[in-house]
C-alpha cells in the first residue's frame, strides 16, 4: 500500500512538472497599445473631434460679447460669459419686419410638428400593419406606389401642392403645412412599420384570429404593445425631419406662420446693422435643441427599433 501511494505521488508530481513546463493556458492577453487599438481609437478620436469642434465653436461664441469676438480667436474660451446673445436670439432679434426673436417661430414649429408627427405615424402604422398581415386586393400595387413616392424629389411636387392647397383654401396656413408633412412622411414610415410587423411571429396573429379578434382588436391589443421601439424610431425620424425643415416652411407658409428654421435664416442672413455672430450662434443652437433632446432621451429605444426589424425586409 505504501508503494502504491508513493507511485501516485510521483505521478502527480510528474504531471504538475509537465504542466509547469507547458506554461499557462487560455487566451493570450492583448496589449493595450497594439496597432489595432491605436488605429481604432485614433480614428474614433479624430472623427469625434471633427464633429464636436464646430459645436464647441458655436457654444463658446454664443456666450462671448462682440468686442471679444472681434479679437479673432474663435477657439479661445470666453473671458467673460454673457447670456445676452441667447436672450436676444429668443426674444428681440429681428426676423424681417418682426423683432420678437425665435419665440414666435418656436411655437409655430411646435404647432406644426406635433400634429404632423402624430398623424403620419398613426396612418403609417396602420398601413404597415395592413400590408404585413391583411393581404387585400391591390396591396402590392399600393405598396409599390408608396415606395416610388419615397424617391420622388420634393422639388417636383412643390408647385402642384401649392395649387392643391390653394384650391382647398389652406395655402399659407399651418394646417396646409401639417398636411404636406403628413403626406411626405407616409412612404418611408409605411416601409418601416411594414418591415417591423412582418418580423412579428405570425403565430401570434393566427392565434388572435382563431380567438375571434378582428383588425382593430389585433392592432390595439397585440401589435401596439409590442411596437414601442419602432414607434420611437418613427418619432425621431419625423421630429428631426419636420423640425429641421426649411423648404416646405418657406414655400407653404407666410411670415406670421413661419417655422423656427425660416426665422433662423432671416436672423442669420439679415443685412441690417452689425453682424452679431454671437446672436447667430445662439439662435442656431436654440433651433437645434428640440431634435437633440428627443434623440438623447430615447436613443436606446431608437437602436432597439432599428435592430428589431426597422431596416429588415
Amino acid at each position: 500500500m505504501a508503494d502504491t501511494g508513493a507511485i501516485n505521488d510521483t505521478g502527480i508530481a510528474a504531471e504538475a512538472a509537465s504542466e509547469a513546463m507547458v506554461g499557462p493556458r487560455g487566451a493570450r492577453p492583448r496589449r493595450m497599445l497594439s496597432r489595432r487599438n491605436i488605429f481604432l481609437y485614433g480614428t474614433l478620436i479624430v472623427v469625434a473631434v471633427y464633429y464636436l469642434l464646430p459645436l464647441y465653436v458655436m457654444i463658446v461664441t454664443s456666450v462671448k460679447g462682440m468686442p471679444e469676438i472681434r479679437m479673432g480667436n474663435i477657439f479661445a474660451p470666453p473671458v467673460e460669459i454673457t447670456f445676452e446673445p441667447w436672450v436676444k436670439a429668443w426674444a428681440t432679434a429681428c426676423t424681417g419686419l418682426n423683432c420678437d426673436g425665435l419665440s414666435r417661430g418656436f411655437w409655430n414649429s411646435v404647432r406644426i410638428t406635433i400634429p404632423s408627427v402624430l398623424l403620419s405615424i398613426a396612418i403609417a402604422s396602420l398601413n404597415g400593419y395592413a400590408l404585413a398581415h391583411w393581404r387585400f386586393k391591390g396591396a402590392n400595387t399600393f405598396f409599390t406606389i408608396l415606395i416610388v413616392g419615397a424617391f420622388i424629389p420634393y422639388q417636383v411636387m412643390l408647385y402642384p401642392l401649392v395649387i392643391i392647397l390653394r384650391e382647398m383654401g389652406i395655402y399659407g396656413t399651418l394646417t396646409g403645412l401639417v398636411l404636406v408633412h403628413t403626406i411626405f412622411g407616409m412612404p418611408i414610415l409605411t416601409l418601416l412599420f411594414r418591415n417591423y410587423f412582418t418580423s412579428v411571429p405570425e403565430e401570434l396573429f393566427k392565434a388572435a384570429r382563431v380567438d375571434g379578434a378582428g383588425f382593430w382588436a389585433i392592432y390595439f391589443k397585440i401589435m401596439l404593445p409590442m411596437s414601442l421601439p419602432i414607434f420611437v424610431v418613427a418619432m425621431i425620424i419625423q421630429v428631426t425631419g419636420i423640425w429641421n425643415d426649411f423648404l416646405f416652411g418657406v414655400v407653404y407658409t407666410k411670415p406670421d406662420t413661419y417655422p423656427m428654421t425660416v426665422q433662423l435664416n432671416n436672423i442669420v442672413n439679415s443685412v441690417q446693422g452689425v453682424k452679431e455672430y454671437n446672436v447667430n450662434m445662439a439662435a442656431t443652437i436654440i433651433t437645434g435643441l428640440v431634435p437633440l433632446i428627443v434623440y438623447f432621451a430615447s436613443g436606446k429605444l431608437f437602436v432597439r427599433g432599428i435592430a428589431a426589424g426597422a431596416v429588415k425586409g
